[in-house]
């Protein structure tokens, strides 16, 4: 009899989650095309991409809710596992929130929590502990006989965050999970997340926002049309990929004022229907060429995320959402 594979050890060295060759074909539409990438326990990998880029479904790849296709050089590790024959395995390590909440509005929240306790083979005083404990965690018990449908959507968003946290897994996955919150919820949940990293736990995060990424991620992913167009440390990529200030000029009928004053100076510009970005390594530059513009014309700023996003993908992060 074959003996049955445990989890890493938590002093384990090298990847927990490591995946190469995925790919993912829908008839003539290639959603993941080639991709992997290498996870390091207690990181948190932020995946970046507007909609159809393929971020969801390397996610549901990893946990086993989707299968890549079936070809001999994929290979996909978690934990030591294979989520193509042990997605149980994988499940009983892992956390998921997904973009839908899938909350059970006929139950409260505690009642929502107990029969998601069921899942793990969580023992009645244990669960109710540990249900107390998340919604401490979560800054959720006054609510705990509240009905799913009197809360605000983002006492539901905290609810499915403490459901995934039931098993106290050593991988959560997390699928938008703050996309449409106020910045207060947002906050808080980063918070939580920074809290869960320090225990060494590994996030894996998809995301529309930069300052979410830059707030939580050890490394980023940047896909659009089912391809990894760039992988590393955020900040280590902005300097090495992004000149490190920008001009926004919102009037692009200012512009003829404005670019002969760049001489010979290298300045990269990005053009969209009302804006213009000119980009340079030269702040003193850029400031010197706004002097006689109103403050609400124009506006200098050390690049961020979403320019790299910009200059990888040719195109806004937000676009097709």
């Amino acid at each position: 009899m074959t003996e049955k594979k445990q989890p890493s050890s938590p002093t384990q060295t090298g990847p927990v989650v490591a995946a190469r060759h995925i790919n993912k074909t829908y008839g003539s539409l290639r959603a993941v095309n080639n991709v992997g990438f290498s996870i390091q326990r207690g990181t948190c990998v932020a995946f970046l991409g507007p909609n159809g880029a393929g971020k969801t479904t390397v996610m549901k790849i990893l946990y086993g809710k989707g299968e890549p296709d079936p070809r001999p050089d994929t290979y996909i590790n978690v934990f030591g596992y294979d989520p193509r024959g042990e997605q149980l395995e994988i499940k009983q390590l892992s956390g998921v929130v997904t973009q839908e909440d899938s909350l059970d509005e006929e139950l409260n929240v505690v009642q929502n929590l107990q029969v998601y306790s069921r899942f793990y083979g969580i023992g009645r005083r244990r669960a109710a502990a540990r249900i107390d404990e998340l919604l401490e965690f979560m800054e959720l018990s006054d609510k705990k006989r509240s009905r799913i449908k009197e809360l605000s959507g983002g006492m539901k968003r905290r609810l499915v965050m403490a459901r995934s946290l039931l098993g106290e897994p050593s991988l959560l996955i997390l699928d938008e999970p703050t996309t449409g919150l106020d910045p207060q919820v947002r906050q808080l949940i980063w918070d939580r997340l920074h809290m869960l990293k320090r225990t060494g736990v590994t996030i894996l995060l998809t995301t529309h926002y930069m300052q979410e990424a830059a707030q939580l991620a050890d490394e980023i992913v940047i896909m659009d049309h089912g391809n990894v167009l760039l992988t590393g440390p955020p900040q280590q990529l902005l300097t090495e990929q992004v000149e490190p200030f920008v001009l926004e000029l919102k009037n692009k009928g200012l512009a003829a004022d404005i670019e002969p004053g760049f001489g010979d100076e290298a300045v990269r510009k990005e053009e969209y229907t009302e804006r213009i970005l000119y980009y340079s390594h030269n702040s003193s530059m850029l400031n010197s060429l706004v002097g006689g513009l109103s403050p609400g014309e124009y506006h200098v700023r050390q690049s961020d995320l979403e320019d790299l996003f910009l200059k990888t993908t040719g195109r806004k992060l937000n676009e097709l959402q």
